[in-house]
């Protein structure tokens, strides 16, 4: 690809200092939730401005630990977005409760809250709040009606780790936050891994209970949890490189600007986006997508599609009888948005090279 979709040597800098680290790691055997998982949870509290941060083994898992933090199970109903990855409706059906599903908008992709509270009924027990591509979902309506309706309120970070609304980190509004550090996220482990952030130190007990098979000593299981620690081998990579997260999130900002500005005259749609994104995609809406795609790689831009199956249609939750119908916007989605390659290290030339193949096979399907 002559532009692709990652770029991981730019993210280590002195990779040398961090190979030192780990080959000490190696010999000490403190391989699993040791001293590096302790002190990156204690640097990504600091850096979000929580009280406490969990480490986890996925993005998955902080969603499902947060749900049987917070004691959803069977019989109660969760509300969250249609337009979401799997992992985020995957973990309430996983603790045995049942999603609800609230369309997203047409504007900036992420739930549409004038539809929230329709969605709650006397069986919902908590709302998870999606923050899509980088942008932060307006937290104070969200926590508005849930405290309303005394409800629980769980973030899903995935897409938004340094991200702001009001001086406020992504995690922060919530009860729980819940982050992933999967290899396309914006703080990116060398494999999967997660954590989990809240400022009530007695949730921040049980999700450190929970993570740890129930145990709040060795052999001593209180609760029905799981095997959900941090590597340390994946704590060092993370803050290795968690210093460098805010001046990539400026990259992020700055490649999304010049797209935006370069696509002003074709015929695409773009995202509302905040000065505060951190620009963990750029999605696009572009005439003919799937043809729109093959040709953009073709031409050596490595663009990607993103729920190209919304969650109301896939087969994983047919028992839930979601109606695709009910939401539109994120059936239009599915069909028609495409996202452009992102990431800090992109180059003006890189970008231009985007942007030119876009406009080449945009301007020719219009035509056509």
């Amino acid at each position: 690809m002559l532009v692709s979709r990652y770029g991981y040597p730019s993210q280590f800098g002195d990779i040398d200092e961090l190979g030192g680290r780990i080959t000490e790691l190696l010999l000490s055997g403190d391989y699993i939730t040791g001293k590096p998982v302790a002190a990156f949870e204690r640097n990504l509290a600091d850096y979000l401005g929580a009280g406490h941060a969990t480490g986890v083994n996925s993005g998955t898992d902080a969603l499902i630990l947060a749900l049987l933090t917070l004691d959803v199970g069977a019989g109660d109903e969760v509300v969250t977005v249609a337009n979401t990855f799997h992992a985020t409706v995957l973990a309430i059906a996983r603790v045995g409760a049942r999603p609800v599903l609230v369309d997203s908008t047409d504007t900036d992709q992420m739930m549409d809250l004038d539809r929230l509270e329709a969605a709650i009924t006397p069986r919902t027990k908590a709302i998870i709040a999606v923050h899509m591509f980088g942008e932060v979902l307006d937290m104070n309506d969200v926590v508005e009606v849930a405290r309303k309706h005394g409800l629980a309120v769980v973030e899903d970070c995935a897409q938004a780790i340094g991200a702001r609304r009001d001086g406020r980190a992504a995690g922060t509004f919530g009860d729980i936050g819940c982050f992933s550090f999967h290899p396309s996220k914006n703080l990116a482990a060398a494999g999967d891994a997660g954590a989990v952030v809240t400022s009530d130190p007695v949730l921040a007990e049980r999700l450190r209970q929970l993570r740890n098979l129930g145990q709040r000593e060795q052999n001593h299981h209180d609760a029905l949890g799981l095997n959900s620690r941090m590597s340390s081998f994946q704590a060092l990579v993370l803050d290795h490189k968690l210093p460098s997260l805010d001046e990539w999130n400026r990259r992020r900002r700055a490649v999304a600007a010049r797209y935006t500005e370069a696509l002003e005259s074709l015929p695409v749609r773009v995202l509302d986006v905040s000065e505060d994104h951190v620009g963990h995609m750029y999605q696009v809406i572009v005439p003919e997508r799937d043809r729109t795609l093959a040709e953009l790689r073709d031409r050596g831009v490595d663009a990607v599609l993103r729920y190209p199956v919304p969650i109301a249609r896939q087969p994983a939750f047919a028992g839930f009888g979601f109606v695709p119908e009910d939401y539109p916007n994120a059936d239009f989605l599915a069909h028609n948005a495409l996202c452009l390659p992102m990431r800090p290290d992109l180059t003006p030339t890189e970008i231009d090279t985007v942007t030119t193949a876009l406009a080449a096979v945009v301007g020719r399907t219009e035509e056509n």
